[in-house]
């Protein structure tokens, strides 16, 4: 199972007193793959203005984004757990859906390798 974290998308304030663009808000997605198989989770995070240690816009990294979603409100373990499950349902499906046991089977038709055609009028 591979799960990846990325950040879509960053909601900034172009000035908060002092400071300018100030990531207000993180678009967040979890993703997941096993094969063919694949599940994500999708959210927002948002921040209160800082109080100490800005980081300047453009010297943000996107792990140190994530570290702000992860604690202001997303919860990672939970969320990898859920996309985790998307997959395992795939895989062994919790429901399936069978055909109507009075409703008989429809006969399988087999299709002619190729149309012959009708030999012209003389």
């Amino acid at each position: 199972m591979n799960i990846s974290w990325i950040i879509e998308r960053l909601l900034v304030k172009p000035t908060e007193g002092s400071l300018t663009d100030v990531v207000i808000t993180a678009d967040w997605r979890c993703n997941g793959t096993q094969d063919q198989y694949s599940g994500t989770c999708y959210g927002s995070a948002s921040f209160a203005p800082p109080t100490e240690n800005f980081t300047p816009y453009d010297q943000l990294t996107e792990q140190q984004v994530l570290d702000w979603c992860f604690s202001n409100g997303v919860d990672q373990a939970a969320i990898e757990a859920n996309v985790t499950l998307q997959i395992a349902n795939q895989i062994n499906p919790p429901v399936v859906v069978l055909p109507l046991p009075w409703v008989p089977p429809a006969p399988v038709v087999v299709a002619d390798e190729a149309p012959v055609a009708d030999a012209p009028a003389a």
